[in-house]
Parts: C-alpha cells; structure tokens; sequence
C-alpha cells in the first residue's frame, strides 16, 4: 500500500437524504498528530487533543454489540414506521408495503452512517490516547488493538491505518534532528521501537520514510538561500541514514532513493558514510586517556550499530587518539615557552609528556589483549602523524619538548633504562626520525658530560683515579654516552687549551707540562695531539712561512731568518710536521713558476721563468728548510757535491755530452756557491710527462743558447756555458725526477738529433760503407750508445725498404722467389708489407702459375709453401686459388679458340696446358663450345705437341672428344682449320 494513497481524506454520499443531519459523519475525516522536533530526545511536547462532532459522539458511546442492536432498532422502527405511515396516508396494504420499503430504506441507510463513522471515532480515539501519553513512544501496540476492538474496527481499516501511518510520519520527522544538528545516536532505535509498537510492516514503512524525504526534497527546492538549502540537504542524508540502519540490508530495494530523487550509487554511500563518521567521532568523545576493555567493545558495537567499515572506525580512533596527545603537547608547549617559565614549569611539561606516555602504554597493552577482536579499530601506539604538529612548520616545536624530557632524564647524573625506552617512544610518537633524535640527545649528553668531566677535573676525582680510561668510561655508561663521542670532547677540551694558550704565539715549558697533564687525564692519542697541533699551531706556524715566501729572493733577511727559526722552535712542532706545513706553501709557489713558464710566448721566456723558479728554490727555499731544521749556513765542497746535483749511476749514458755536463767539477760548484735544497718538490704535484716537459725546455735552452733578433731578419745566437747545466740539474731536483728519468730525457733528445741526421744520411735506404762510417762519426758526436744507434738506423733503413717492396709489389716487379730471397736476408716482411699486399701477391702468383703455359699445377706449392712465405691464412689462400681457377678454366677455353682462329698453333698449345693446370687446382666436368669441329681441331693440335698420355687423356675429357673420333683424328693426322680458303699447314 502506498503512503500517500492513505493521507487523502475519502468521502461517501449518502445514498438518500435523512431527515437529520449526517454532515459530521457522511465524511471520513482524517486528523493528524503533530510532534514538535526538539534537541532533547527525553520529551516531545504533546499536540492538541480533537472533539468528537454529532453522531461521532454517538458512536463513541455504544460498544460494537449495542451499535449493532440500534442499528437493528432504527431499521425495524424505520420498517414499521413506514408501513404505518403507508397504511394511513395510501389507506392500502401497497402503500403501506411502499411506505414500510421508503423508510426502511432510510432506516438502513442511517444505520450504514452509524457504523460508517466508527473507524473515524477509532482514529480520534487514538489521537487522543497518543496525545495523553507523556511521550509518544509510550504507546504500545496493544492500546492500538484495544481502540480498534473497542470500535469494532480493523487495524487494516483505511481512516484508522491512515492515522496510524501519520502518526508514524510525524514521529519520524520529529526524531530526526534539524540540518544544523547532530546526529544522536539513537534516532534509528527509538524508530524501529515505535514502528513495531504501532505494527506497521517494513514496506508501509518505507513508504513512509520515502513520503518524509519527498518533503524535505520539496523544501530544499523552495528555499532561496545558499545555507538553508545546505542545511536541507544535510537533513535529507540523516534521513537516508537512519533510514539505512532502520532497515538494513532490505533499504537497498525498500528505499529507492536512486531511483525517486535521482541520486548516484556515491550519492546515497556518501550520506550513509558521512553520519556514520559524525556518529562515530561524538561517541570517541566520550573516550578518555583512562580508556578501558569495557569503553572499546562499547565503541565497537556503536561501529557496528552505525555500518561503519573497519578502516574509517580505525581513521578516526586514532584521529581521536592523536587529539588527545595533541592537547598535551599544546600544554606543554605553553608552559616551556612562557616568558616567565621557572623550574616547575619545566617539571610540568615533563608530566604532560610522561601523561603521553602513560596513554600510549596503556594503548599498546590493549592492543595486546586476549579480547582485542572485540575492542575498537584502530587501537594501538599513538603517532601525530597527519595531525596539527605534522611537518617541517612545528617539528621545532616537538624537538624543544623531546630536549627537555632528554635534559629531565639526564639531570640526575645517569639515565635510567626506562628513561631510554620512553625516549624512544616520545621520538615514535612525535614522528622524528632517529637521526635528528640523535642530534638532540648527543647535544645534551655531550653538555651533560663536560659539565661532570669539569667537576671530576676540578674536584682532583680524576686525577686520584687509578685508571683514568676506566673512570671516563664508566662515566659514559652511567650516561648511555658513546665513547667514541667522548673522545671527540676529549679532543675539542684539548684544542682549547692549547688555542688559549697559544696567545703569545709560543709554548712555555710549564705549557707543555700543562698540556702534558690534560692529555694523560683525558687518555688522549698521541696522533690526536699531533693533529691539534699540527691544525693550531700549524696555522700559526704557516703564517711566518708565507711572510717568509712572500718576502722573495731579495727580502729573506736576518729578521726572516730569526723569525723562522723561534716559530719553528718556539711552537714545539716536531720537524716532519713544521717540513710538511712549509712544503705545502712551497709547492703552491712552484706552481706559480711552472704557470708562468706554461704560458711563456716562446721557449726563451719559458726557460727564463724556469730560471727564476731556480732562483728561488736556492735563495729562499733553501734557506727556509735550513731554518727549520736549524742548520748552519756554513756548507763544505763536499757537501756541494754530494748535496747540490743530481748524480745518475749508469756509466752507460756518461757519453751523453748534455748529461756530462750537468755533472760538474768541485771547482765549478765552488764558482757557483750553494745549491738548492731537494727535500721539497713537485714530484706529486704535477704528472711525469709534464715534468719531463718543463725539463726538456730547459735543456733545448742551455743547447740553443739565447737567440737576439738583428734588423733585416738575421739573429744572433749566444751560446751558454756549462754553468746552466748546473742549474738544470737543479731544476730536476726540483721537479722531483729520478736520476732515469732524467737519464731519458737527455737519451730522447740526443736520439732524436741522430735520428734527423742519419734520416738525410739514408735518404736512398742503401747503407753503404760511407754512409756506415758517416754514422759511426755522428753517433760519437751526439754520445748516443751503440744499442741505440742501430737501433735508429735500422728504423730508418727498414721504413726505406719497405716503401721499394710496397711499390714493387704495386707494379707487380717482385715475386714470390725475390721474396723468399728478402727473408733469408732476415728483412721482416710481415712488418713491411700489409696484409692485403701479401694477399695480393698471392694472387698475382697463382695467376702466373695458372698461366704459364705448362700445365703444371703443385698442390703443396700453392696450398702449403706459398702461404707460409706470405703468411697468410692457407684456407682462405685455398678459396681463393678455386675461385681463380673456375674462372680462368673457362676463359682458357676461349683463349685457345680464338687462337687457333688467328692460326697460332704454339699459343693454343700454351692455352690448353693452362686449362689443364686450371682443372688441376678443381677438377672440371667436359666443356661445351657452339663449334664441335673447333674442339676437335683443339684436341689435334695438343695431340701433336706430344703430350703426356695423362693429359691427352683429361684434354679428350674436357674437350668432351669421343673415344671413336679421338681415334679417328688420330689417324687423319692434321686436319685443315680452313677448307674454304686454301689447304696449306699453319704458317709460323
């Protein structure tokens, strides 16, 4: 049945008119309980009670038996009444039988009205019994069957089920909450009560719920603005709710919201969804930090009442959850950043904190509870993760709070493990990742640490330690400290100290027992002291030796000297550290020089930077590394030797002129005072060749000598003397070249001045006895070794030679006997001619063979031997052999033809012979020619020559010559080639 059939009024009329008035009761009136909606679900204000009118009151006060009875009474009155009236009016039985019929009728009729009018007497009934209940959910079913047996009527009846429905309606739109309110909770079960208390079935029912959402839809269409339109529509996604929970599962084909109103799947799961999570989020409000078992089976029934799905339950839990943590850290917040924050306040926020964590244990204990299935979604650790302190913004924030509980933990000295597995917790919780809590707790207990060091320092605790290591690790342990950590600290206290006293930019006696002291509290490594000094004292050091370079060749006086020498002495740096920290200013000067002399015009002023490279390296460097070390300036001839030059050890190489001289005398050294020192170089600075570069630059230099350009294009060219070679011995200690790499350079350079002169020598690549003597008079002049010189002459006799075999080979002047003659000469014939010329030759060769005329063909010769000569690959020579012969075969054939067209008996001869020697190298099948009188005449011809059987026989085979027709040419002798023109023997 459809609702809205039942909420239109029906009227009857009545079939005659009565001579009283049925006005109030010729019409089924319908009357409607109205329930005001109200925020309180304890109480619903009561409407209006309605009067009975006319016969109603009648009706109401005969019971069905005795309304039956009057009905009776009024009919047979009505009969009778008629009959008597008919019998005194017609004055016959007819009338008065019409009489009895007419008011009968009428009698019957008010009798239908009486009864007629019950169901609407019923339904006022129940109006009024609804409205005199204290709340409408009072009434029960059985107060609704008692008003109908009462009456007489059906729960079925139109009128009385039609009030029954309304008031169902109305209570429906009275639960549901207005568009700017929540939800409660309980709407769908004090729904589902009254409906079973007023018997109504689930499709009524809905219908119902369907004729409610027709309203609200009708009202959202009719307001005008944004915020009512909102709020009606968030009422219409109640009403779908609670219609949902109502019904269950049925709601999907009960309730066809899609289908009506014309909403989507998403639609109707979005309001479903929506009031679910408002429903589930004000029950989590009632939820604590003392939560219990009891509080989350309690919330998983309301999950579970609502249809909200697992993970949405679990969102918002811990959405909850995150909440709550959040209201503490705010506190916490509040209190560390308040202006006038005292000690308790630091003590506050440290509660809160331990108040978070006591909630966070609580959680993680219920997660592990034997009940947990039957606990909320979502129980667990808490986390802010997604929450208000999520991110980069108010990380600051919670790094402030996770210092002070750190700081809290460590104020009594040592960290208990139970601070330690809360810190963690507090790093989980505030989703700080394990480095930056890291950070913070090395800050602290590094702070921590120095301020107990200090005062076991201080207080002599240390000092009376009888193992000092022993003591600074305990320490460590009782403050979960890392060792490694601690010597970092160890370190940073001793730079201090050292820094402080480093004021006056020396170390007293009393300071390095000072620092002695402090190393041995503090279990210092002795390379950690180095280094501290080296970087502080270093840096101070470094800046007397930079003063010093700076000053130049010309600037290294007493005062930079006495300078020198107090920072190197004064400072206490051992001397490998004070050489290391002069080294490395050197250096960086050296590779100003080499700079300078890289981007040189030309090699004159490469050379003279080189010079001043030199210069610098004996006035200033050296005099720099004799301070350090505090040597005298007074220096022996036989430390100039032994100490100023670079010796070479291998008397091979003394007949080098240019290496002889940069091994002067004792006399020589003395002339030329002092050498460099060679301690400090730039053998790691700089690549080999570079070095041996900047060498050869200067030696071409003393070579060359100094080239003055003249007008009129001439130039002058001054030569050096020997002194230079001592300083370009110098600058190979300086560069750091060992005596071989020198060595090297001065045999490259004299190598590749014999290599120019014999090249002109040898111009021809013919070495005669001359040329030979010529060489020997060169090779002694330019001092080259023996080894090096054949060497060179070989080279170039051999690139000689192998243009001449290259180009013989090309014009085809040299065969295989001349080049088996070259290799017993020892010439490497492999080096030069290229591979593609030997397999050319190769072919050249067989091709000779294949015409040569004898018809001779040896298989090891060409397929072994040759090969082997020309070192070539044998299979891919023997590919090449058939290729050449298969083709050759074939033109012999032709050759011999035309010969023996042109009458030249000799060359057909020669022609058949080299198609024999073909078809040896790959045997051939018969040939055929247009002209079998041809082939017969080839075959008398080769028949004269006298050949061997064994090729006469394989020359009638080829030729395809029947034996019967060999036979018969046999006999005939010569034949005539031309019969046509005259008969005559070939003419020669």
């Amino acid at each position: 049945m459809n609702p809205s059939s039942t909420l239109k009024p029906s009227s009857h009329s009545s079939l005659i008119p009565l001579p009283f008035s049925l006005s109030s009761s010729s019409k089924r009136r319908r009357f409607k309980v109205s329930f005001h909606r109200s925020s309180s679900s304890s109480s619903v204000p009561s409407p209006v009670s309605k009067d009975l009118t006319g016969i109603e009151n009648v009706v109401d006060k005969l019971s069905p038996p005795l309304r039956l009875a009057t009905s009776a009474v009024v009919i047979a009155g009505a009969v009778a009444a008629g009959f008597s009236l008919g019998s005194k009016f017609g004055g016959s039985r007819n009338a008065a039988v019409g009489g009895a019929v007419a008011l009968g009728v009428a009698g019957g009729a008010a009798a239908y009205a009486l009864n007629a009018v019950a169901p609407q007497v019923a339904a006022v009934n129940l109006h009024n019994h609804v409205v005199g209940l204290d709340h409408p959910s009072l009434l029960k079913n059985e107060d609704i069957v008692g008003i109908a047996n009462r009456y007489g009527v059906k729960k079925q009846d139109e009128v009385f089920k039609a009030e029954i429905c309304d008031i169902y309606r109305q209570f429906v739109s009275s639960v549901l909450p207005p568009g700017g309110e929540e939800l409660k909770g309980d709407e769908a079960d004090r729904i589902i009560s009254f409906k079973n208390s007023l018997g109504i079935d689930d499709p009524d029912a809905a219908d119902i719920h369907i004729e409610v959402g027709r309203k609200i839809f009708r009202l959202r269409l009719e307001v005008g603005d944004r915020e009512a339109d909102i709020e009606q529509r968030r009422a219409f996604q109640k009403l779908i709710f609670v219609s949902y929970l109502v019904f269950g599962e049925a709601s999907s084909f009960l309730l066809p919201w899609k289908r009506i109103f014309q909403f989507t799947e998403s639609q109707v799961e979005v309001a479903i969804r929506d009031n679910a999570q408002r429903l589930y989020a004000s029950k989590l409000k009632s939820v604590g930090r003392d939560i219990d078992g009891e509080n989350l089976v309690t919330l998983r029934e309301a999950q579970r009442l609502y249809r909200l799905s697992d993970q949405l339950a679990e969102s918002l839990f811990k959405e909850h959850t995150m909440k709550l943590i959040a209201e503490n850290i705010s506190v916490a917040l509040g209190i560390l950043k308040s202006r006038t924050r005292v000690v308790p306040g630091v003590t506050r926020v440290v509660e809160e904190l331990d108040k978070i964590l006591a909630f966070n244990n609580l959680l993680t204990s219920l997660k592990n509870h034997a009940d947990v299935d039957r606990f909320a979604r979502g129980v667990g650790p808490v986390s802010l993760h997604g929450g208000q302190y999520e991110g980069d913004r108010r990380i600051g924030d919670l790094k402030l709070l996770y210092r002070a509980y750190v700081t809290d933990a460590l104020a009594s000295g040592r960290i208990e493990d139970n601070k330690l597995s809360a810190l963690t917790q507090l790093r989980n919780i505030f989703g700080m990742s394990k480095r930056e809590a890291e950070e913070i707790t090395i800050d602290v207990t590094s702070k921590v640490y120095r301020k107990h060091l200090a005062k076991a320092f201080s207080g002599g605790e240390l000092e009376k330690a009888d193992s000092k290591a022993a003591f600074l690790q305990n320490l460590c342990d009782e403050l979960h400290f890392d060792p490694q950590k601690a010597c970092k600290i160890h370190e940073e206290i001793y730079r201090q100290k050292l820094q402080h006293l480093m004021v006056d930019g020396e170390l007293t006696e009393e300071d390095a027992t000072a620092l002695l002291r402090l190393r041995v509290m503090l279990c210092i490594p002795q390379d950690t002291v180095e280094a501290a000094h080296s970087d502080i004292c270093g840096s101070l050091f470094g800046k007397v030796v930079m003063e010093a370079i700076e000053s130049g060749v010309d600037g290294y006086d007493a005062e930079i000297k006495k300078s020198v020498r107090k920072a190197a002495h004064g400072l206490q740096l051992t001397r490998e550290i004070a050489m290391s920290i002069a080294s490395k200013a050197v250096r960086k000067m050296f590779i100003t020089y080499i700079k300078r002399a890289r981007t040189a015009e030309d090699s004159k002023e490469s050379a003279k930077e080189l010079k001043k490279l030199i210069a610098f390296n004996t006035l200033v460097v050296t005099e720099l590394v004799k301070d350090i070390k505090g040597e005298s300036d007074d220096v022996s001839t036989e430390e100039l030797e032994i100490e100023g030059v670079t010796k070479t050890e291998d008397e091979e190489w003394d007949s080098l002129p240019t290496l002889r001289k940069t091994n002067p005398d004792k006399e020589l050294l003395k002339k030329m005072g002092k050498p460099g020192q060679t301690e400090i170089t730039l053998k790691d600075d700089l690549p080999l060749r570079d070095r041996t570069d900047l060498y050869q630059t200067y030696l071409l230099y003393c070579l060359t000598g100094d080239v003055t350009k003249i007008p009129f294009g001439a130039q002058i060219t001054k030569k050096k003397n020997d002194s230079e070679y001592i300083i370009l011995n110098q600058l190979g200690g300086i560069l750091g070249l060992s005596g071989k790499d020198i060595v090297d350079v001065h045999r490259s350079l004299a190598e590749k001045a014999f290599k120019q002169q014999a090249e002109v020598i040898l111009a021809d690549g013919q070495l005669t006895k001359a040329k030979v003597e010529q060489l020997n008079n060169l090779q002694k002049e330019v001092g080259l070794p023996e080894e090096y010189a054949q060497k060179v002459i070989k080279s170039i006799t051999t690139t000689k030679m192998a243009a001449a075999i290259e180009t013989a080979v090309t014009q085809g002047r040299l065969n295989i006997k001349q080049i088996r003659e070259l290799k017993e000469a020892g010439v490497d014939l492999d080096n030069m001619v290229s591979k593609n010329m030997r397999e050319l030759l190769f072919k050249k060769t067989v091709g000779d063979i294949f015409s040569s005329g004898t018809g001779e063909f040896d298989e090891e010769e060409v397929y072994e031997n040759i090969p082997s000569d020309l070192n070539i690959s044998k299979e891919k020579s023997r590919v090449v052999v058939q290729q050449l012969a298969q083709t050759r075969l074939s033109n012999s054939l032709i050759q011999a033809v035309a010969l023996l067209r042109q009458k030249n008996r000799k060359g057909v001869v020669s022609s058949l012979n080299d198609m024999l020697a073909c078809d040896k190298a790959i045997p051939s099948p018969p040939l055929s020619w247009e002209l079998p009188e041809e082939l017969a005449d080839l075959y008398t011809i080769f028949l004269k020559s006298s050949p061997s059987s064994e090729k006469l026989t394989r020359m009638q085979f080829l030729l395809g010559i029947h034996d019967s027709t060999a036979d018969a040419l046999r006999e005939m002798g010569d034949r005539l080639i031309n019969t046509a023109v005259e008969e005559e023997e070939f003419a020669f």
